[in-house]
Parts: structure tokens; sequence; C-alpha cells
């Protein structure tokens, strides 16, 4: 049996071969993790924003304002839809092949897709062209969006000391706020605009600002190196034919239970970032400049939080931290609009602050290494990516369920804030139920077997070289 060194307390190792040296590696990893999902999810973003704002009138006109809000959202959704099947399929060729070649074409996909967004004719053009096109550009966008998160925090965390990874893990996690804070400044600049330069011209710039994005992540991507983990399941003959089916087959329950965390984390956090700027314009005459001006701020001490929160995650294990999150949020659902329907800046502000940077960021931050702490290296890229993803086409359908519900309840709140409680509990369960992960072993040994090598978390490695500086060896059940 294979023994992977364990941290020297004197020369200070890492727990899985990291040595000093290697530390600016790790930290280009992360950087490079970090920024590549901030500009994915920009790219993502703006649609959900243009959706709220804007594609109603210009993609839908035919339509009553009701009805093509819904249709703009149900466009969004659409991009939900598509991103399992990206998990899968960036998800076979990130563990048969290579995590960081997966991750320079998921980019490059999701960063054509949003700069042809930004040039597609409006209805008024090309008549109904116009909307099929949305649709199969927003597709694209999301079938990018699901090969991508996997992908980062895999290479990541496979990549980072062993009592590190919920820090460096979150790393990439801060690219959903921080990709909401470029999508908000960009779009509360152009909504400054009159309503006739917006719709005729001003939506389209944040669309068309990606293409020097997308140049910078790809740089950025190109110069990192594929992780040991990857290398190991070569040298092992452990590579799967199918890494999906082997998911499913053996790690089944694993996938189950990252679906119902995504979804206790996603589900109020497109509630907030996604409907409540068309709820709160339309229903409580808030300002679209106040939406906008607070989701910002909430976004930015967001981004600030999750590596605080990946860090305690750290010392304090993924299940508490996720688990107090998650409680947190469920307590958050009803106070949260009872704020926003003052109708005044600052509790608005407050609601959107609390919801963000510390219910959202608290689930969200250590989810990273959780999921890959969870899976084996041989359908790690894989496993992650279809529990999350699976986890977004749920959450992804709540602005379009929540207009309706809306609509139906004449302008209630009731109705989605219960939906955002119960998704919170089904996430605290899940954190409840999960084994806790920390310090658990990534790097699979050298021999092969196809009876066990994909059905624990720590393939063929002592329980010693498994154990968390100081603490107790996770369960490994």
């Amino acid at each position: 049996m294979s023994h992977i060194p364990v941290t020297d307390a004197a020369t200070g190792a890492g727990a899985e071969g990291h040595h000093p040296a290697s530390q600016a590696a790790i930290r280009r990893t992360a950087l490079a993790g970090m920024i590549g999902t901030t500009i994915e999810w920009y790219d993502f973003y703006i649609y959900g924003l243009a959706a709220a704002l804007v594609f109603g009138t210009e993609f839908f006109p035919d339509f009553s304002p009701t009805a093509g809000t819904l249709a703009a959202f149900g466009t969004f959704a659409v991009g939900f839809v598509a991103r399992p099947l990206g998990g899968v399929i960036f998800g076979h060729f990130g563990d048969r092949v290579g995590r960081r070649q997966a991750l320079m074409l998921t980019l490059f996909l999701m960063g054509a897709a949003t700069v042809v967004v930004g040039l597609l004719p409006g209805y008024q053009t090309i008549g109904l062209w116009a909307p099929v096109l949305l649709v199969t550009l927003r597709f694209l966008q999301g079938f990018a969006v699901g090969g991508e998160w996997g992908g980062a925090v895999t290479m990541v965390v496979e990549s980072s000391p062993r009592d590190r990874r919920g820090f460096y893990g979150s790393l990439p996690q801060m690219g959903v706020p921080l990709g909401l804070v470029l999508s908000s400044t960009v779009f509360a600049v152009v909504s400054t605009l009159p309503d006739d330069d917006l719709l005729a011209w001003g939506w389209r710039v944040p669309f068309l600002l990606s293409v020097v994005l997308i140049g910078v992540g790809l740089f950025l991507r190109s110069r990192i190196s594929e992780t040991q983990a990857v290398a190991r399941v070569r040298a092992a003959g452990r590579a799967r034919k199918m890494p999906v089916m082997e998911a499913f087959r053996h790690h089944g329950k694993a996938i189950a239970l990252t679906v119902g965390m995504y979804v206790s984390a996603g589900v109020p956090f497109y509630i907030v970032s996604v409907f409540v700027l068309s709820y709160g314009s339309s229903h409580l005459d808030i300002s679209r400049g106040v939406l906008l001006t607070g989701m910002l701020i909430a976004a930015v001490a967001e981004g600030l939080a999750v590596p605080c929160f990946g860090a305690l995650s750290d010392r304090w294990g993924r299940r508490p931290v996720f688990a107090g999150a998650a409680g947190f949020a469920a307590v958050l659902a009803f106070p949260f609009f009872w704020l926003l329907a003052t109708g005044q800046t600052g509790p608005t502000w407050l609601a959107m602050l609390l919801a963000l940077a510390v219910a959202h960021a608290g689930m969200y931050a250590p989810t990273a290494a959780m999921y890959a702490e969870l899976f084996p290296a041989d359908v790690r890229y894989t496993g992650t990516s279809v529990g999350y993803q699976l986890g977004g086409v749920v959450a992804g359908f709540v602005p379009l369920v929540a207009g309706a519900l809306v609509g139906a309840a004449d302008g209630a709140s009731w109705p989605i804030a219960s939906i955002w409680a119960g998704s919170a509990l089904i996430g605290l369960v899940c954190a409840l139920v999960v084994r806790e992960s920390r310090g658990c072993d990534l790097q699979p040994g050298p021999a092969r077997d196809d009876t066990k090598s994909s059905r624990t978390p720590s393939a063929h490695v002592s329980m010693t070289a498994a154990r968390p500086p100081g603490g107790s060896v996770p369960d490994q059940r």
C-alpha cells in the first residue's frame, strides 16, 4: 500500500505533497480559478439582469408586460437546463483528459455566446428569429457554465494543501459575487441612460465588454499546470470510460446531497439577484437604481465574506459552517421581504446584505472543498459538476416560478418566502446527513482496483495519511 506523505512540521511540506516552492503555483491556480469563474458568472448574470430589465420589451414586444417578463425569465431558465449537460460533457472530458483543457474550452464558449447576444438583432428587426436565437445562445451559456464550476473548484482544491482547501477552494466561489459586482456595476451605469437609448443600444454594452474579459481569462488559464491527481489517475490506469455512469453507480448518495445543498444556497441567491430586481420595481415601487446599488453593495460584501467562511470551514469543518448558514437562511426568508416591503433604501440594502453576505456566502463558501472531497479523483470533475448543476436546474427556474406565483397572489411575497425557507431547510437536512470531509485524502493510489477505487472518497491511502491537522480521522463511510 502506497502512503501519501503527511505534513512535516520541520519542512513545511504539505499533506499531499506540496512544498514551500509550490505555493506560488497554488496561488496562481487559485487566482486563475477565481478570475475565470468571475468572468463566466459575469457573462451569466448580465443575461439575468437584462432578462429582468430589458428582454421582455426587446424580444417579446407582442406580449403583455407581465407575460413578456415571464418569457424573458423563461429564456433565463433555459441556461439552467443546459448546465447538467455541460457538467456531464465537460466532466467526462476533464476526468479523462485533464481539468485545464476543459476549463479553457468552457471559458471560450461562454465568451463567444455572450458577445453574440450583444450583437443579436431584436424582434422588430428579425421577428421570431430573435427570441429563437436568444434561447439558443442562452443554452450555450448554460452549457459552458455547467462545465466551468466543477472544473475550477476541482483543480484548485486538488492543488491546495490539505489544511487550506476550504480557503483556497472558496476563491473560485468568489467568482459568483465578483461576477455580480461587475455585471451590476455595468448595468447600473447603462441604466442611467434614457429608456430609449437603453433599449436601442445601451443594454448591449455589458455583453460586448465580455470579449476583453475572456481574453484575460484565457491568458491566465494558459499559465496553470494540470493537477497531480489527474497524472496519478492516468498512471494508475483508473481513467474511466464513462465517468458519469461511475459517479451515479457508486456515488449516487453524494450526488443527491450535493443537489440538496446547492438548492438551499441557489434558490435564495436567484430570488435576490434576479427576481427581486423585477419584483421590487414593479410591485414595491423601489427604484431600479436603489435595487442595483443594493445588489452591488451586498455582492462586494459577499466577495469579502466568502474566503472568511472558507477559512472557517478549514478550522471548524464543512458541515458546521454550512449548517449554520442554512439555518440562518431559513430564518431570514420572511423578514427579507418584510424589509423590502418598507420601500425604503436602508432596509432594502440591509435585506440584500444579510441574504448574500451572510446566508449565501456561509453556504456557498465551504461547498467547493466539500463537493470535491466527496468524490474520488477519477470521477471528481463529473461528480461535483453534475450534483452542482442538477441543483442549478431547480434554482434556475425560481425566477420564473416566482413571477407566476406573485402574479397569482396579487403581488404578495409569502409564496416566494415559503419556497426560500423550504429550500434552506432542505440544505440543513443534507448538511446533517453528509459526512464531514475536512482533511480526507484526495490523491488516488497507484494500483487499480475496479471494485473499490470508485467506492471510497479516499482511495487506497492509509488512515494516518488521511488524518487532518490536529484532528481525528474523518468518517470515510
